[in-house]
Protein backbone atom coordinates (compact mmCIF):
# COMPACT_ATOMS: atom_id res chain seq x y z
CA UNK A 1 0.00 0.00 0.00
CA UNK A 2 1.44 3.29 -0.73
CA UNK A 3 2.23 5.81 2.21
CA UNK A 4 -0.14 8.55 2.56
CA UNK A 5 0.47 11.42 0.84
CA UNK A 6 1.36 14.70 2.14
CA UNK A 7 -1.24 17.35 0.36
CA UNK A 8 -1.82 21.24 1.07
CA UNK A 9 -4.93 22.98 0.09
CA UNK A 10 -5.82 26.35 -0.02
CA UNK A 11 -8.57 28.41 0.59
CA UNK A 12 -9.61 25.32 2.91
CA UNK A 13 -11.37 27.55 5.23
CA UNK A 14 -15.10 27.02 3.02
CA UNK A 15 -16.52 25.71 0.45
CA UNK A 16 -14.65 23.36 -2.32
CA UNK A 17 -10.86 23.88 -0.42
CA UNK A 18 -12.50 22.30 2.70
CA UNK A 19 -14.61 19.51 0.91
CA UNK A 20 -11.49 18.79 -0.69
CA UNK A 21 -9.11 18.18 2.28
CA UNK A 22 -11.93 16.78 3.78
CA UNK A 23 -11.87 13.98 1.16
CA UNK A 24 -7.86 13.71 1.31
CA UNK A 25 -7.83 13.29 5.41
CA UNK A 26 -10.79 10.46 4.53
CA UNK A 27 -8.56 8.89 1.84
CA UNK A 28 -6.14 8.80 4.91
CA UNK A 29 -3.41 11.52 3.83
CA UNK A 30 -2.06 13.79 5.51
CA UNK A 31 -3.56 17.44 4.84
CA UNK A 32 -1.76 21.34 5.51
CA UNK A 33 -5.00 23.35 5.42
CA UNK A 34 -4.09 27.44 4.34
CA UNK A 35 -6.34 30.48 4.40
CA UNK A 36 -6.29 33.76 5.70
CA UNK A 37 -9.00 33.15 8.85
CA UNK A 38 -6.95 31.32 11.86
CA UNK A 39 -9.77 30.72 13.28
CA UNK A 40 -11.90 29.35 10.42
CA UNK A 41 -8.96 26.42 9.52
CA UNK A 42 -8.91 25.27 12.99
CA UNK A 43 -12.40 24.76 13.15
CA UNK A 44 -12.60 22.96 9.67
CA UNK A 45 -9.48 21.32 11.38
CA UNK A 46 -10.94 20.47 14.51
CA UNK A 47 -13.88 18.78 12.12
CA UNK A 48 -11.41 16.72 9.94
CA UNK A 49 -9.25 15.25 12.93
CA UNK A 50 -5.50 14.45 13.36
CA UNK A 51 -4.76 14.42 9.96
CA UNK A 52 -5.19 18.09 9.41
CA UNK A 53 -2.77 20.99 10.49
CA UNK A 54 -3.81 24.47 10.03
CA UNK A 55 -1.59 27.61 9.13
CA UNK A 56 -3.07 30.79 8.67
CA UNK A 57 -1.42 32.11 5.57
CA UNK A 58 -2.46 34.95 3.26
CA UNK A 59 -1.00 33.61 -0.08
CA UNK A 60 -0.83 36.62 -1.99
CA UNK A 61 1.84 37.73 1.00
CA UNK A 62 5.15 36.41 -0.09
CA UNK A 63 6.56 36.29 3.39
CA UNK A 64 3.64 34.46 4.84
CA UNK A 65 4.09 32.05 1.44
CA UNK A 66 7.43 31.30 3.05
CA UNK A 67 6.56 30.75 6.03
CA UNK A 68 4.05 28.32 4.83
CA UNK A 69 6.64 26.25 2.86
CA UNK A 70 8.78 26.39 6.31
CA UNK A 71 6.16 24.99 8.30
CA UNK A 72 5.29 22.00 6.08
CA UNK A 73 8.89 21.39 5.61
CA UNK A 74 9.99 21.53 9.44
CA UNK A 75 6.78 19.45 10.12
CA UNK A 76 6.32 16.85 7.19
CA UNK A 77 9.54 17.01 5.47
CA UNK A 78 8.37 16.85 2.13
CA UNK A 79 4.74 18.05 -0.05
CA UNK A 80 3.46 15.44 -2.68
CA UNK A 81 0.26 17.50 -3.87
CA UNK A 82 -1.10 21.14 -3.53
CA UNK A 83 -4.35 22.17 -4.57
CA UNK A 84 -3.68 25.77 -5.59
CA UNK A 85 -7.76 26.81 -5.01
CA UNK A 86 -7.70 30.31 -3.04
CA UNK A 87 -9.65 32.62 -4.74
CA UNK A 88 -12.15 35.62 -4.78
CA UNK A 89 -14.02 37.51 -6.77
CA UNK A 90 -15.10 41.21 -6.66
CA UNK A 91 -19.20 42.47 -7.51
CA UNK A 92 -20.33 42.35 -11.12
CA UNK A 93 -19.14 45.98 -13.16
CA UNK A 94 -18.69 46.03 -16.72
CA UNK A 95 -15.05 46.87 -17.32
CA UNK A 96 -15.64 50.40 -18.14
CA UNK A 97 -16.62 50.66 -14.43
CA UNK A 98 -14.13 48.60 -13.19
CA UNK A 99 -11.61 50.37 -10.60
CA UNK A 100 -8.09 49.63 -10.71
CA UNK A 101 -8.35 48.87 -6.96
CA UNK A 102 -10.99 45.39 -7.78
CA UNK A 103 -8.65 44.62 -10.42
CA UNK A 104 -5.78 44.22 -8.35
CA UNK A 105 -7.94 42.75 -5.09
CA UNK A 106 -8.73 39.61 -7.34
CA UNK A 107 -5.30 39.49 -9.60
CA UNK A 108 -3.30 39.46 -6.00
CA UNK A 109 -4.73 36.59 -5.11
CA UNK A 110 -6.57 35.00 -7.99
CA UNK A 111 -3.19 34.80 -9.78
CA UNK A 112 -0.71 36.45 -7.55
CA UNK A 113 -1.52 33.92 -5.03
CA UNK A 114 -1.75 31.17 -7.38
CA UNK A 115 1.64 31.85 -8.80
CA UNK A 116 3.52 32.13 -5.27
CA UNK A 117 2.21 28.71 -4.04
CA UNK A 118 2.88 26.81 -7.40
CA UNK A 119 6.48 28.67 -7.46
CA UNK A 120 7.04 27.62 -3.70
CA UNK A 121 5.43 24.06 -4.14
CA UNK A 122 7.98 23.37 -7.03
CA UNK A 123 11.14 24.66 -5.35
CA UNK A 124 10.18 21.93 -2.40
CA UNK A 125 9.56 18.94 -5.20
CA UNK A 126 12.27 20.01 -6.88
CA UNK A 127 14.83 19.61 -4.19
CA UNK A 128 13.15 16.90 -2.07
CA UNK A 129 14.26 13.12 -2.08
CA UNK A 130 12.79 11.69 -3.48
CA UNK A 131 11.86 14.09 -6.29
CA UNK A 132 9.01 15.13 -7.63
CA UNK A 133 4.88 16.04 -6.97
CA UNK A 134 2.09 17.00 -8.31
CA UNK A 135 0.36 20.79 -8.27
CA UNK A 136 -3.65 20.61 -9.19
CA UNK A 137 -4.72 24.40 -10.13
CA UNK A 138 -8.22 25.54 -9.53
CA UNK A 139 -9.44 26.78 -12.97
CA UNK A 140 -13.12 27.61 -13.81
CA UNK A 141 -15.74 27.28 -16.45
CA UNK A 142 -14.52 31.14 -16.67
CA UNK A 143 -10.98 29.76 -17.71
CA UNK A 144 -12.42 29.24 -21.21
CA UNK A 145 -15.74 31.49 -21.47
CA UNK A 146 -16.48 34.92 -19.83
CA UNK A 147 -19.91 35.32 -17.46
CA UNK A 148 -21.69 39.29 -17.87
CA UNK A 149 -19.37 42.01 -16.54
CA UNK A 150 -16.67 39.68 -14.91
CA UNK A 151 -13.38 41.09 -16.06
CA UNK A 152 -11.25 40.51 -13.38
CA UNK A 153 -11.91 36.97 -12.61
CA UNK A 154 -12.23 36.12 -16.14
CA UNK A 155 -8.81 37.09 -17.25
CA UNK A 156 -7.59 35.99 -13.80
CA UNK A 157 -8.78 32.59 -14.86
CA UNK A 158 -7.39 32.72 -17.88
CA UNK A 159 -4.36 33.74 -16.63
CA UNK A 160 -4.31 30.13 -14.42
CA UNK A 161 -4.09 27.86 -17.52
CA UNK A 162 -1.08 29.50 -19.16
CA UNK A 163 0.32 28.89 -15.23
CA UNK A 164 -1.09 25.37 -15.41
CA UNK A 165 0.88 25.16 -18.63
CA UNK A 166 4.28 26.29 -18.30
CA UNK A 167 4.64 24.57 -14.74
CA UNK A 168 3.67 21.44 -16.25
CA UNK A 169 6.23 22.36 -18.97
CA UNK A 170 8.88 23.37 -16.54
CA UNK A 171 8.07 20.25 -14.09
CA UNK A 172 8.66 17.30 -17.01
CA UNK A 173 12.45 17.04 -15.89
CA UNK A 174 11.58 16.90 -12.09
CA UNK A 175 8.46 14.06 -12.27
CA UNK A 176 6.58 17.44 -11.00
CA UNK A 177 3.09 16.84 -12.69
CA UNK A 178 0.52 20.27 -13.17
CA UNK A 179 -2.88 19.79 -13.83
CA UNK A 180 -5.98 21.98 -13.66
CA UNK A 181 -9.59 21.39 -13.19
CA UNK A 182 -11.93 23.71 -14.25
CA UNK A 183 -15.24 23.52 -11.98
CA UNK A 184 -19.06 25.09 -13.69
CA UNK A 185 -22.10 25.78 -11.22
CA UNK A 186 -20.74 23.51 -8.06
CA UNK A 187 -23.39 24.17 -5.18
CA UNK A 188 -21.35 25.90 -1.96
CA UNK A 189 -22.72 28.97 -0.05
CA UNK A 190 -21.18 31.47 -2.49
CA UNK A 191 -23.35 29.61 -5.62
CA UNK A 192 -27.06 29.73 -4.00
CA UNK A 193 -27.61 33.00 -6.64
CA UNK A 194 -27.04 30.62 -9.34
CA UNK A 195 -30.45 28.94 -8.40
CA UNK A 196 -32.16 31.88 -8.55
CA UNK A 197 -31.06 33.20 -11.62
CA UNK A 198 -28.03 35.02 -12.91
CA UNK A 199 -27.62 36.89 -15.90
CA UNK A 200 -27.10 34.98 -19.00
CA UNK A 201 -24.65 36.60 -22.50
CA UNK A 202 -27.96 38.13 -23.90
CA UNK A 203 -28.79 39.47 -20.50
CA UNK A 204 -31.30 37.70 -20.01
CA UNK A 205 -31.49 36.53 -15.95
CA UNK A 206 -32.16 32.86 -15.65
CA UNK A 207 -31.79 30.10 -13.00
CA UNK A 208 -28.75 27.83 -13.65
CA UNK A 209 -28.50 23.90 -12.52
CA UNK A 210 -25.87 22.87 -9.92
CA UNK A 211 -24.15 19.80 -9.17
CA UNK A 212 -23.19 18.12 -5.46
CA UNK A 213 -19.57 19.52 -3.90
CA UNK A 214 -18.46 15.84 -3.29
CA UNK A 215 -18.49 15.38 -6.76
CA UNK A 216 -15.60 17.59 -6.97
CA UNK A 217 -13.78 16.71 -4.41
CA UNK A 218 -13.89 13.24 -5.96
CA UNK A 219 -12.04 14.30 -8.90
CA UNK A 220 -9.51 15.91 -7.07
CA UNK A 221 -8.56 13.12 -5.24
CA UNK A 222 -8.21 11.19 -8.04
CA UNK A 223 -6.14 13.75 -10.43
CA UNK A 224 -3.75 13.63 -6.68
CA UNK A 225 -3.52 9.98 -6.37
CA UNK A 226 -2.44 8.94 -9.37
CA UNK A 227 1.19 8.08 -10.36
CA UNK A 228 3.79 10.79 -11.39
CA UNK A 229 3.73 9.34 -14.83
CA UNK A 230 0.43 10.15 -15.17
CA UNK A 231 -1.45 13.38 -15.67
CA UNK A 232 -4.92 15.29 -15.93
CA UNK A 233 -3.85 18.08 -17.41
CA UNK A 234 -7.11 19.68 -17.49
CA UNK A 235 -10.01 18.49 -16.46
CA UNK A 236 -13.49 20.22 -16.87
CA UNK A 237 -16.42 19.06 -14.29
CA UNK A 238 -19.86 20.97 -14.14
CA UNK A 239 -23.60 20.32 -13.52
CA UNK A 240 -25.12 18.20 -17.10
CA UNK A 241 -27.00 21.05 -18.04
CA UNK A 242 -25.11 23.90 -17.14
CA UNK A 243 -25.00 26.79 -20.12
CA UNK A 244 -21.02 26.54 -21.13
CA UNK A 245 -21.00 24.37 -24.26
CA UNK A 246 -22.69 26.90 -26.50
CA UNK A 247 -22.40 29.91 -23.93
CA UNK A 248 -23.48 33.29 -25.41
Amino acid sequence: MSPPLIALVTGASQGIGEAVASRFAEAGHRVVLAARSREKLQAVAARIGPNAMPVACDVSDPQAVEALFKEIGETHGRLDVVFNNAGLNVPPQDVGDTPFEDWRKVMSVNLDGAFLIASAAFGMMKTQTPQGGRIINNGSISSHAPRYHSAPYTASKHAITGLTKATSLDGRPFSIACGQIDIGNVETDMTQVMKRGVPQADGVVKPEPVFELRHVADAILRMAELPLDANVLFQTIMATNAPFVGRG
